[in-house]
């Protein structure tokens, strides 16, 4: 279960650290003056963390099945 806890705080982890980079790109797109390649970058990581958090998704879920 040591496994499964790790896991679940690594996930807690991904999921924060994508809710913070969302907040940030939308704070930085509000501004007059954009640096996209920053906001690009930004973007970038987000989907990045959204993939692992997905990853992490699927080996706490159990496969059932059907």
């Amino acid at each position: 279960m040591d496994d499964r806890a790790a896991l679940e705080a690594k996930l807690a982890e991904l999921q924060l650290e994508h809710s913070d980079l969302d907040a940030s790109i939308t704070a930085m797109e509000a501004q007059a003056h954009v640096d996209q390649i920053r906001v690009q970058r930004l973007k970038k990581r987000k989907l990045a963390l959204k993939d692992l958090i997905a990853k992490l998704r699927n080996q706490l879920t159990p496969d059932i099945i059907a």
